[in-house]
């Protein structure tokens, strides 16, 4: 009885109302990942953990570990990219490399975010913020960690939560850009074979190359294509399951619980977090459009038989594969004969690639600048 009284009063001297706001936060997450299928092996934990984190005089030190194990070392999200480098096929994008342009137009909205943020954050978080518009947690957690960012939670939250609303938030922006001719645009797609020796280099060679000319994003990009590597060797296809199904699913787990460690209502709800989000936004939709407009821009040059389908374009940010199956479904609701996943598939995995070296570039441009 003692203990419930003292759980009540500090209930309800200690801002009551905002841990109440903070459950209502952890129940539409919940909500969100049940009831819509949003990224639910994330957003599920993220909200339980954010209403546990606020409770009153709750001892949560296991949140806090997990937090420092996992995540405040890069563990987790490593781990993580080795299951989505394993995910990954770049048969596509190997049997057409030029789809690698939209891949890197698709990341505007990253540079173009890290200016308009450096006005209201230090340049560590403007940097930080700026890698939502990938729409790619991993690599959102890396920076924000790496760079000792104050908001890593509300960062994390809206990276993910962007990343779960792409089939919200895409088709709206592709149809406001695109009109309903440029949507229906036929692109076949010609089979072709790609060497076992050409899926084996590929990891390698993009590994050096990042090494080379992005050291900082090397951590990063040496993870996912450690995973691809496993499932292109043929020699461990059953370490290839393992970190496609079990592994990934397993750190996202953990890696979604110990997010919350930095949800608590003191830290959270605050006006920069409503800013971070606002900027996430502003991240995704340019990421989204610059892809799309880049598209458009090379139709201006192709002859009437080879233009490209500009939606496309906006598969270049980094939810993978989700991205691709949502502009592919849209091209067959304009036209249920128009096959497009085959060429959104190559686009996404080339923003995925895209989007690590543009967090390695960005960290590179902070460590210059400080």
């Amino acid at each position: 009885m003692e203990t419930l009284f003292q759980n009540l009063t500090v209930f309800l001297e200690q801002d009551g109302w905002m841990m109440m706001a903070m459950w209502l936060i952890g129940g539409i997450l919940i909500t969100l990942a049940i009831v819509k299928d949003m990224e639910p092996s994330l957003l599920l934990p993220i909200g339980f953990g954010a209403i546990l984190m606020n409770l009153p005089n709750a001892e949560l030190g296991i949140l806090e570990l997990l937090y420092n194990s996992g995540i405040a070392n890069e563990l987790f999200p490593l781990l993580l990219f080795i299951g989505i480098g394993a995910m990954i096929d770049f048969g596509p994008l190997l049997t057409n490399p030029k789809l690698m342009i939209f891949g890197a137009a698709a990341q505007f909205g990253i540079f173009f975010t890290f200016f308009a943020a450096s006005f209201f954050f230090d340049i560590r978080d403007a940097a930080s913020i700026a890698i939502i518009g990938a729409a790619d947690g991993p690599t959102s957690i890396v920076v924000a960690t790496k760079l000792g960012s104050k908001y890593i939670g509300a960062i994390t939250v809206a990276a993910y939560s962007y990343m779960a609303l792409v089939p919200l938030v895409q088709p709206f922006i592709v149809k406001m850009l695109t009109t309903k001719k440029e949507r229906m645009i036929r692109m076949p797609y010609e089979a072709k074979d790609v060497s076992k020796t050409t899926r084996i280099l590929f990891p390698v060679v993009i590994t050096v190359i990042t090494g080379i000319f992005a050291p900082s994003a090397v951590s990063l990009i040496g993870f996912l294509m450690f995973g691809n590597l496993i499932r292109e060797c043929g020699v461990l296809n059953s370490l290839s399951e393992t970190a496609q199904k079990q592994l990934a699913n397993l750190i996202t787990l953990f890696l979604g619980i110990s997010i919350a460690a930095n949800m608590r209502y003191d830290a959270f709800l605050t006006k920069e977090t409503l800013i971070i989000m606002g900027l996430g936004l502003v991240a995704f939709i340019f990421d989204t459009a610059g892809g799309v407009m880049v598209a458009k821009f090379i139709n201006l040059f192709l002859p009437k038989g080879k233009k490209l389908n500009p939606m496309i374009g906006a598969a270049g940010i980094s939810a993978f594969p989700m991205s691709s199956r949502v502009i592919h479904k849209m091209g067959l609701k304009e036209d249920p004969n128009n096959f497009l996943l085959m060429h959104t598939v190559g686009v996404n995995v080339s923003g995925q690639v895209a989007s690590v070296i543009a967090g390695g570039l960005i960290m590179g441009l902070v460590y210059t600048f400080m």
